[in-house]
């Protein structure tokens, strides 16, 4: 059954009516597209009104129509009606043979991709468009296309193709006379790449080039646009008081307009920008403010930055259970949309706020759930490696064994040649023969060689080197308990604001890091070591026979030898530091050895002891007592507690110059 939608469209591109003039029905068209940048709700009327009207209108006008009406669709999350118009913008340019209809239906669906997270359909529909607009010469649609590709190679990583594809837009939109917006949204979407790869300058300069043209053009949309890009630019390159005067202009615009969905985020962002003030009552207004603003508006994930910006300003004056119940509601929707990267961002912030507050314990608990989503991440990035890796050996394997039978085949072909000629040809036959053999074993040999290269893949860290988990886990298995009292230990060690690394400069940045550490702790540690890979920015090391009383010493190797690296990149020298927590192993407090994994857990407890009493320093077990007032689980559940009754001899290390400070997390 074919939906209402889709049958109005039909009615909408072939009804006879009457008509507006072709070049005023163009405009008023092109003024509720970008009226619905900012009021979505109140232009979707006024575009259906237009219906009757466009009908005798040029098939190209009655395209534009349509895909704006699937554009306010998508902006509305109506995603299924949104993409039966777009599909049917691109089903009747195909009836007529003409690109540029087929590019606006393919660009309306663009949209409603993006609105369902496919990037990968995103960047394939735009790049369809992008082709089309080549061909038919249409600059217009030759922009909105590079604009689409471009933010698709955003999202893939891909910055310096991106940046190609909006100077191709900007260039294009400067030849652009009668749409005031095309070249101003190219603009913008130009400034917020300078923005990502930390080109000041040049982002500074693009958004002077905004601002004069809102001066000449004084559209109300450019004004609240303008001051968006303004807070972006100011924002990320530490001009927080312009930032702060861009975001309470544009918050006057948007409600003098009735912008009542831009409302949620730019005060989510105001309450933001006093946190990083530390000025929580105005903090808390505004983040009150965001959750009235989206009321009835079905805008959950506004309304989920609003608690947590909320939970966190009542942390800042004191109010621990209050702040503890708005963050847990903001935390609550994270989880249920599945946007783990998004989760982990939002539980390092909330332990930040209560090791702030001082309530340490809670941020332990935050800390630990956030460190369980970082290896569950990586976890997913480690075996979706493996799976295209797999991917790729079968592939190559699938090529060799179809050689083979053509070889094979070959041969067949060859010995019912050498049966009728046997006499004439013998010689050529065991030639020939001899050769496939030959090449047979070359297979083999190769694909050997692959099975091999496999092998080792799954036991290394495809960018350290390190072995990983997995690897480590099968060893543990297979070790032997010592024959007598010898005894290693377990290191675990996570990099200091690793996130303030990667936000600060880039995965790639992050990735250097992770790799200077590898390469120390090969420098640190003894060749009969096991050095892991255990998470994100985790990295586990078992030293068998290691001397009780030289577990300290190995411990303030690790920290002076990373400490006493710099990871130059691109233009900047990158301090590093790292936290351990470390215990012996075999470790049998109560008589009975305990398993390895739970030395880890109690090394990963230390760890966090070292993360919130200053980082830069290492937190580990040196002996058990009185535990017959206690148990082991006890001390499993809550290591500090047990530490300040006595239950457990602690020793620290601590790393030099060490730095008690902790940057803010940018928002993402």
């Amino acid at each position: 059954m074919r939906s209402k939608a889709v049958l109005l469209i039909a009615g909408v591109l072939c009804a006879p009516a009457w008509a507006l003039a072709a070049s005023a029905m163009d405009k008023r068209i092109m003024e509720l597209r970008e009226q619905s940048r900012l009021l979505p709700d109140k232009t979707l009327t006024p575009l259906l009104a237009l219906q009757p009207q466009v009908r005798t209108e040029p098939p190209r006008t009655q395209a534009e129509l349509l895909a704006q009406i699937s554009n306010v669709r998508a902006l509305l999350d109506q995603l299924d009606t949104a993409a039966a118009i777009a599909d049917q913008v691109v089903a009747y340019g195909k009836t007529l043979g003409d690109d540029v209809i087929v590019a606006k239906g393919l660009l309306a669906r663009v949209a409603v991709s993006r609105a369902r997270d496919d990037n990968k359909a995103a960047y394939r529909q735009a790049q369809e468009a992008e082709q089309l607009g080549q061909r038919s010469g249409d600059k217009p649609v030759q922009v909105a296309a590079a604009m689409g590709v471009a933010k698709s190679l955003v999202e893939l990583g891909d910055l310096p193709a991106a940046l190609a594809k909006l100077q191709f837009a900007v260039d294009t939109a400067r030849q652009v006379d009668d749409d005031p917006m095309l070249l101003f949204n190219a603009l913008r979407a130009m400034a917020r790449l300078y923005v990502q790869i930390k080109e000041r300058d040049k982002a500074y300069a693009t958004l002077g080039e905004l601002t004069a043209l809102v001066e000449m053009q004084r559209l109300p949309i450019q004004m609240v646009l303008l001051k968006l890009s303004e807070f972006v630019v100011a924002s990320n390159f530490g001009e927080a008081d312009r930032a702060l005067r861009a975001q309470l202009d544009g918050l006057a615009l948007q409600r003098k307009l009735g912008a009542s969905r831009m409302l949620g985020g730019t005060l989510n962002n105001l309450a933001d920008s006093y946190l990083r003030r530390h000025d929580y009552p105005r903090a808390a207004q505004y983040a009150s403010e965001a959750l009235l603003a989206t009321k009835g508006l079905n805008e959950t994930g506004s309304d989920a930055v609003a608690h947590m910006n909320l939970g966190q300003a009542y942390l800042g004056m004191g109010r621990i259970a209050e702040g503890k119940l708005n963050i847990e509601a903001g935390l609550k929707w994270f989880e249920q949309t599945g946007g783990k990267p998004d989760l982990q961002s939002a539980l390092l912030e909330y332990g930040q706020a209560l090791e702030a507050a001082g309530d340490m314990a809670g941020a332990v608990s935050a800390y630990h759930r956030e460190r369980a989503i970082s290896n569950e991440l990586f976890e997913t990035r480690r075996q979706q490696a493996m799976l295209e890796l797999q991917e790729r050996y079968d592939a190559d394997k699938s090529q060799q064994q179809i050689r083979l039978l053509q070889s094979e085949n070959e041969n067949q072909r060859w010995q019912k040649r050498v049966w009728l000629l046997l006499v004439l040809v013998f010689a050529l036959a065991s030639a020939v023969v001899g050769l496939l053999y030959r090449k047979i074993r070359q297979v083999n040999g190769r694909l050997a060689s692959k099975n091999l290269e496999l092998a080792m893949l799954s036991t290394l860290d495809p960018l350290t080197g390190l072995y990983n988990r997995r690897h480590f886990q099968d060893y543990m298995a297979s070790l032997k308990p010592p024959a007598d009292a010898t005894i290693g230990a377990l290191f675990l060690l996570d990099v200091d604001h690793f996130k303030h690394i990667n936000d600060s400069y880039g995965h790639a940045a992050g990735d250097a890091v992770l790799k200077m550490i590898a390469s120390q702790l090969r420098i640190v540690l003894r060749e009969t070591d096991v050095i892991v890979r255990w998470g994100g920015e985790e990295f586990l090391a078992f030293l068998p026979a290691l001397p009780h009383q030289r577990i300290e010493e190995v411990a303030r190797r690790v920290l002076q030898g990373v400490a006493a690296q710099q990871v130059r990149y691109q233009e900047h020298d990158i301090a590093v530091r790292v936290s351990v927590g470390f215990a012996p192993f075999p470790l049998a407090p109560a008589g009975a050895p305990l398993s390895w994994e739970r030395v880890v857990n109690l090394a990963d407890m230390a760890l966090y002891l070292a993360k919130t009493n200053g980082r830069n320093r290492a937190y580990g077990i040196r002996g058990f007592a009185n535990l017959q007032h206690t148990s082991i689980e006890a001390v499993e559940q809550d290591l500090e507690r047990a530490w300040r009754a006595g239950y457990v001899e602690m020793q620290v290390v601590a790393g030099e110059a060490a730095d008690s400070s902790r940057p803010r997390q940018c928002r993402g």
